[in-house]
């Protein structure tokens, strides 16, 4: 008996008796589907999906190729931002209810942001595949998607404004207002969902809620203030006392500038401005609440929360990264010239990539106001106990003195 030319000269029968004592002979079962009742097909209407790809260059006797790429990328696409809405959707809900009062509901909220996070770093590498068509292969079909536009992808056009992209920030189309490039029912679930509560304004009224911003209570503003003044005085003292004139004329050129940003936070009239202008997104109390659950990440009951802020940020960073790499593939499929739904195309998608277009630009700016850990206030017993609720107690923020 000849040998397997991948397992050398071992007869067949000695195969299937180790396959017997490893126990990996095939399990008996029975199939089901031939029974009757719900098939997998059925079950994901893949004959809806699978036959949805219709070549317009093929309507047209010319059938090109790569046009078939295109339409599976595009919509393999909306399926994705479908289901970043029904995620996103579902977010919102809980904070509207106020069932993220309930501390359970927040891993569920963290759990469905992070999938968020995690379909947008798939969409990012989507590109990777249709950057494997060449310019000259997508010239050969593009006049026939004319006046298509991807600009007119409802589903990314109602995610923008349900995460919360300010109406007053967008760049115009085609030197419109974006909502003009919508007819009908379009239309009118964009001017819905302008009507609706933001994911961005959710998360603004729940940081004001942050325990320990009360100024009645432990007062975290007023007691950061005053930590923070006590510690630029202490620098300022410490470089005054150094020998060198040249050192220390640039360390208060240095000092100088991170005194006025420090000192900056606690105007609140400078927060309302830059609110005014779109600078800053959230109200002052929310800022004081972001900042607050950063400086005391590591207590039990904020360690939710800060995984929340940073996986804000992280769907805020990859929509700029998939804006970024959408630039960059237009660029290289068609150069600069006009979209095919009458836009700058290549001109327009890069006037997004600024911080006009990033929602939770607050959190991100956080990290301007970051300060020596012995600075950060000490917790008291009474809030020191509120968020810690773990039986080892790491005392790093806590002060046993009240009055503290």
């Amino acid at each position: 008996m000849s040998g397997c030319p991948f397992g050398g000269n071992k007869p067949i029968h000695s195969f299937n008796s180790e396959m017997q004592e490893n126990n990996d002979t095939p399990q008996d079962g029975t199939n089901k589907a031939s029974k009757g009742g719900l098939i997998y097909g059925d079950y994901l209407q893949l004959d809806k999906i699978i036959n949805a790809q219709e070549l317009q260059s093929e309507k047209k006797g010319n059938k090109i190729h790569d046009e078939h790429l295109f339409i599976i990328t595009h919509q393999a696409y909306e399926l994705w931002f479908k289901q970043i809405l029904w995620e996103l959707d579902s977010v919102r809900e809980i904070f509207l209810n106020g069932h993220v009062r309930d501390e359970r509901n927040m891993l569920k909220v963290v759990s469905r942001i992070n999938r968020i996070a995690t379909i947008f770093k798939l969409l990012v590498d989507h590109f990777a595949v249709l950057e494997t068509m060449t310019s000259l292969d997508f010239f050969d079909f593009r006049n026939y998607l004319v006046p298509a536009s991807g600009f007119q992808s409802l589903q990314f056009r109602l995610l923008e404004n349900k995460i919360g992209v300010p109406e007053n920030l967008r760049v115009p189309y085609n030197r419109k207002h974006y909502r003009d490039n919508f007819r009908g029912k379009a239309n009118e679930f964009l001017c819905r969902s302008e009507l609706e509560p933001t994911l961005l304004q959710l998360v603004e009224q729940w940081l004001e809620r942050t325990p320990g911003l009360e100024p009645d209570g432990y007062n975290f503003w007023g007691k950061l203030k005053i930590n923070i003044e006590r510690g630029l005085n202490e620098e300022f003292t410490d470089i005054q006392s150094k020998a060198t004139f040249e050192e220390k004329e640039d360390m208060l050129l240095e000092f100088n500038r991170r005194k006025e940003v420090l000192m900056s936070m606690f105007d609140e009239k400078r927060h309302e401005h830059l609110l005014s202008k779109g600078e800053r997104r959230i109200s002052y109390k929310a800022l004081q609440g972001a900042l607050m659950i950063f400086f005391y990440r590591e207590e039990p009951r904020f360690q939710v929360p800060f995984q929340l802020l940073n996986s804000l940020m992280d769907i805020d960073a990859l929509v700029m990264k998939w804006r970024h790499n959408h630039v960059c593939t237009v660029q290289r499929m068609i150069g600069s010239k006009g979209g095919t739904g009458g836009s700058s195309g290549y001109l327009y998608l890069r006037s997004t990539l600024s911080d006009r277009y990033k929602v939770f630009v607050d959190l991100f700016n956080l990290a301007n106001f970051l300060v020596p850990r012995h600075w950060i206030p000490k917790l008291t017993s009474s809030i020191h106990k509120f968020l810690y609720t773990a039986e080892c107690c790491d005392s790093s923020y806590f002060s046993s003195d009240e009055s503290d």
